[in-house]
């Protein structure tokens, strides 16, 4: 069974699928990549615990910048976000964005919580 929330006619914030949870892509709220990619992994906290999982449950992360230039900062905040031991698979590129201000997306697919 396939168990969608948040659902428009674009797309869905939360899916879930055989113990899978899938996000669509999450911005943030800020001027600087710092202060964005740490109101997306808030966004993330927030649908995961929504979803029935957690941020010790991601299995993958997909990080997209819109400058790679900006690797360090977003990963000063995700290496103090990510619970240790708990490192997911993860992407980082570069990609022009859907909007201008926008610096950092992160899309998560997680296990389920036990």
């Amino acid at each position: 069974m396939i168990e969608r929330l948040h659902t428009s006619n674009r797309m869905s914030k939360i899916v879930k699928h055989n113990g899978t949870v899938y996000l669509c892509g999450q911005v943030g709220a800020g001027d600087t990549v710092t202060q964005q990619t740490q109101d997306c992994l808030s966004r993330i906290d927030k649908l995961l615990a929504e979803a029935g999982s957690d941020k010790a449950h991601i299995l993958q992360a997909i990080v997209w910048l819109s400058d790679m230039k900006d690797f360090a900062e977003m990963n000063a905040v995700w290496d103090a976000w990510v619970p240790e031991g708990h490192a997911p698979a993860r992407a980082c590129g570069e990609a022009k964005l859907a909007r201008d201000e926008l610096k950092v997306e992160i899309i998560i697919t997680a296990a389920l919580a036990d």
